[in-house]
């Protein structure tokens, strides 16, 4: 454009200049040789001007036909392109439409000459996954994988789906290839803690927790949740086992996490079933001095049998102070129950019914009410469930 330009202004400067040129036309003499050339000064500034135009015109008639010359060669790999190009945009927003089987197509029609065939291959994966095509979901899986830059997100993305597909096994197998740290990336770490709590491996989530703590996987809520079903499923588990792996996992603990009441229930249950009654009772006895929780009076029931009259009658002397106690009254009534004092778990599961009404605490009153005969009663129960 600059050279078309420059040849524009020596043209229009020739052509203001060229009048006062014919008073004075001067010559100009060429010699090469055996050729000589004398010509007029103004003659030869035009051939000159029409010389280098033509010399333009020829050097884009060159370039015009190398041009096109290459793209008639390269056209078709430029059309395939193209098409991948559209066929992974119609991928995408098919999958933005959850249309499972076009995405699929698209996506696998994208990848041949994509520029990012993995990227369409884990999409088409998704497609195939969500379809229940487990064999093209793997075979698609497999191609993606060869490509370096892709195993980690494709090692993620197998597991992910072996583990919806039920196949917990297989999934913590390739969990263990991306072995999760604090390093790891966070979709990892959210894997991990869906598989390790499939598996009920609460020994390897206990070991990630203070990794998911630092990374932030979950909020605060989440978190105490994860630890705390985490807790109490390693002290289940080592109560089944033997006396020394339940002092192992309690002694695991944080000394705060020791003194809080889901905790001590669970270890004075655990306690009982190591053949320790005893102490147990002893321990939640203690601890229902200073917080009568939930979780002690849900551990009553499960450690007391009806012989064990004595703490039973510790427990009915509170009754005065936790008489506004839900909890309270729903272990003495499981209790009465146990011992068949049906008048005595009557009147608890009243006062149950009357500060926490439920379906279940309306259906246990009339079960007991039947028990004594009072079969209107009952039946005023069952309504009262009924409407709930």
């Amino acid at each position: 454009m600059i050279r078309i330009l420059a040849y524009l202004i020596i043209i229009l400067i020739g052509l203001c200049i060229s009048p006062y040129l014919v008073g004075s036309t001067g010559y100009v003499y060429i010699a090469a040789g055996e050729y000589q050339i004398e010509t007029s000064l103004v003659f030869a500034t035009i051939a000159l001007i029409v010389f280098f135009s033509l010399l333009q015109v020829a050097e884009w008639v060159i370039v015009f036909t190398i041009n096109l010359i290459l793209n008639s060669r390269y056209l078709p790999e430029r059309w395939r392109k193209k098409a991948a190009k559209k066929n992974t945009l119609l991928g995408a927003l098919s999958l933005a439409e959850e249309d499972w089987p076009t995405a699929e197509k698209a996506m696998l029609k994208g990848a041949a000459k994509g520029e990012l065939p993995a990227l369409n291959l884990l999409a088409a994966a998704r497609a195939a996954q969500h379809q229940e095509n487990i064999e093209a979901r793997d075979q698609y899986l497999a191609e993606a994988e060869k490509d370096p830059a892709a195993v980690s997100a494709v090692t993620t993305t197998r597991s992910r789906y072996l583990l919806q597909q039920g196949n917990a096994e297989a999934a913590r197998v390739e969990l263990d290839k991306l072995n999760p740290t604090s390093k790891s990336k966070l979709p990892v770490l959210r894997l991990a803690i869906d598989i390790y709590q499939a598996q009920q491996d609460w020994q390897a989530l206990k070991h990630l927790l203070p990794v998911i703590k630092k990374r932030n996987v979950l909020d605060d809520d989440g978190f105490l949740a994860l630890v705390e079903t985490t807790n109490l499923a390693l002290i289940d588990k080592a109560a089944l086992d033997s006396e020394e792996e339940l002092e192992k996992v309690w002694q695991w603990l944080s000394r705060a996490e020791r003194g809080q009441s889901r905790y001590i229930a669970a270890y004075a249950q655990g306690l009982s079933v190591c053949g320790k009654k005893d102490e147990a009772i002893k321990l939640l006895l203690k601890k229902l001095k200073g917080s009568p929780d939930k979780a002690l009076f849900a551990a009553f029931p499960k450690i007391l049998t009806p012989e064990d009259t004595e703490v039973i009658d510790k427990l009915k002397a509170k009754s005065d102070s936790l008489k506004e106690n839900s909890e309270y009254h729903l272990c003495m009534a499981h209790l009465y129950q146990g011992q068949k004092a049906y008048n005595e778990a009557k009147e608890s599961w009243l006062k149950v019914c009357e500060q926490n009404p439920t379906r279940d605490f309306w259906l246990a009153l009339a079960d007991v009410q039947e028990q004594l005969g009072e079969h209107f009663s009952a039946i005023q129960s069952y309504r009262n469930a009924a409407h709930l």
